[in-house]
Order: C-alpha cells, then structure tokens, then sequence
C-alpha cells in the first residue's frame, strides 16, 4: 500500500479513456491509473465525464472532442488542464500525458508534475520544452528523446495482457491496425501483400482523407479490404486471422502499443526499423525488422520461424501493466525523494523512505 500518496493523472481529452477505439496516449493514462489503483494508490483521473475507471474520475468535459463535434477542442483542453492545476494542492504529485500545454502550468503550483512525452509533433512545439526543461520528464523510448530535457527515466508502455488472449495459431491474412496516414504506412502494407500473394485486412480510423482517398482506396479490392475503426474485440478477430502484422511506419515510431498488442496475442510483427520498433520488436525472434518493402516480403515468407510463444512471453516481461506501474512507482519515489531534499534530512527519512513499508 501507498499511504498518504495522492496522485493526479492528467489524461487527454479527445477520446475517452480508455478509448473506445484509437486513443493510444488515453489507453496509457487509463493502464497507469488501473495499475496504481491496484497497488494501493490514491489516484485521481481528470479525464472526460464518461470515462471508465477504479480511480476517483474528475472531469469538467463530458465528452471527448473527436466524439463531438460540437465541442470546440482549445476550449475543453484548456478548461480540462486548467481544473486539474486548480486543484494541484490536493495531491502530492500530477502525472501528466498533456504533452507541451500542461507544461505551462507547472511553475504555477508547488506540486511537483511529471510528463510522460508520448511523442514529439513537431518542431514548432520544442521552444515549450526548452522552456520548461528543468521539469520531470519519463520517455517511452530510448529512441524518442530531445537532448537537453530533464529525464528521469525511460518506461515503456505496457498493456492489459487479460484483453489480448494468445492465439496459438494463426491465419493467412496480412493485417494493418493504426491510423490511414502516410506515416504509419499502408500504401507501404498493400505493397507487401500484393507481392506476397496474401489477403491484407486495413483497421483504424481515417486521419488523412486525401491519403485514404489517393493511395488507399484505389487499392482496395475482394483480397486487400478496408473495415474501418475496432475496438478491442474486434482487435482480437483480427489478430485470430492473423499470419502477421505489417507496420511499415516512414517516421521513427514512438513506442507502438499496436506492436505489443499483436504480440501478445502471439503475432509475430514485420516493423520498418525506425524508432523505436527495434527496442518493442526482438528481430527474428518477435517478428523482423526491415528497411524496405522488399525486405518486409522476404520477411513475410520466414514468418513460420517466429515462435508465437516467445511473442506473448516477451510482452509479459516488458510490456505488461505491472511493469509498467513498477517502473512508474520507482519514478514516483525519486521524485518524492528530491522534494523532500530540499527540505531536511528528517523529511526525508520520515516522509520518503518509510512511507514504502
């Protein structure tokens, strides 16, 4: 148990959390806070109204913004990051997935705020971060970091394995999950399975409708089908029809929930080495690792070399919700541990140390 330790867990606020279908920075808000509840935490979500969780849920935005239309995205953001400031003084910490806004908040309360940098959007973000450099900051890859910023550690994301069942065996489709844009790669995925002979099923929401319109659509035909958005059972279909799942991204990926969900379920997965891919996907034992279409097809016909045990088995050790918790726990206390040095050496040895037994 964790006595006294009020922890805030500042969540986004485009979908709810978790998410009914894409939402991969609301999936980690909630896995952090059903983590931490279960480990005996005091945990407060600021989240959207309708969200799902064991935690005290604090909202002052019913709905997430992708799901209205109605609601403008500035004003709920503002109001959503603003409420959970305002009451910065009834926890001992804020956990942040706000990415840069957040930031401009913490210098205003005395609780100390660590953010979890999901990602970099663009360089037109970065003066914030430079700003606000001296803050607490956890990575979620080795491979995603600014120099310069103030971390504390690197935590990957972990998963609800009890949602993804292993399937011993698998089907003759190809499959896509992710968002319909040019960076995750699809028009890269129809390539593969064009060449490869193999049927390719395309899951996710459309976040690039020219691109869908362009260099998707065209492409569609009875072997190479577009379903649309899933939820997690319908993740589960998917994965049960599955021989492999293509993830061809043109960008460095962040992390790549997608990558250790698909493993879990025992599928082995053909990753674009960009990013962080190398440090989710164990080369010729998980999947492969490629640089090219050309490569991802002679992957493609090795798949049988993956053991799909050895999949689920790696998730369980890395990327699991309790790894992830305990990580994050450890984080926790190191931050606890420098508030409290900044005070005495008896707040320190009281507060801090004593407060783990």
């Amino acid at each position: 148990m964790q006595p006294g330790r009020r922890v805030a867990i500042l969540s986004p606020v485009a979908w709810r959390t978790p998410p009914r279908h894409y939402g991969a920075w609301e999936t980690v808000a909630s896995n952090i806070t059903e983590g931490l509840v279960a480990r005996g935490w005091d945990v407060t979500l600021f989240a959207t109204g309708d969200s799902v969780t064991r935690a005290r849920l604090h909202s002052v935005v019913d709905k997430g913004y992708e799901e209205n239309p109605a609601i403008d995205p500035k004003v709920a953001e503002y109001l959503h990051i603003s409420e959970a400031f305002e009451h910065a003084a009834e926890f001992d910490l804020i956990h942040s997935h706000y990415d840069f806004m957040a930031l401009s908040y913490t210098r205003c309360v005395k609780t100390p705020v660590l953010t979890t940098i999901h990602g970099f959007s663009s360089p037109k973000i970065m003066p914030v971060y430079e700003k606000y450099r001296d803050g607490y900051f956890v990575s979620i890859s080795n491979s995603d970091r600014a120099p310069g910023l103030n971390y504390l550690a690197t935590v990957y994301n972990g998963i609800d394995l009890s949602l993804y069942p292993f399937q011993e065996s698998g089907g003759d489709h190809l499959i896509f999950l992710g968002r319909i844009h040019p960076d995750k790669g699809v028009h890269l995925a129809i390539q593969v399975a064009c060449l490869s002979g193999l049927p390719l099923l395309i899951a996710g929401i459309i976040q690039d409708e020219r691109y869908f319109r362009e260099q998707v659509e065209p492409l569609l035909s009875r072997t190479i089908r577009y379903i649309g958005p899933v939820d997690v059972p319908g993740k589960n279909e998917l994965f049960a029809r599955a021989r492999a799942l293509l993830h061809l991204n043109t960008i460095p990926e962040r992390f790549g929930l997608v990558l250790a969900e698909a493993n879990a379920a025992g599928v082995p997965v053909i990753a674009m080495d960009l990013g962080s891919c190398r440090e989710v996907i164990e080369d010729g034992q998980t999947g492969f690792l490629v640089n090219n279409v050309h490569e991802a097809v002679k992957a493609v016909r090795r798949i049988s070399e993956i053991d799909r045990s050895a999949c689920r088995q790696r998730v369980q050790q890395c990327f699991s919700i309790e790894t992830m918790v305990q990580a994050y726990e450890q984080v926790y206390w190191t931050i606890f541990e420098l508030k409290c040095g900044a005070r005495t050496r008896a707040c320190r040895v009281e507060t801090c140390l004593d407060a783990r037994l």
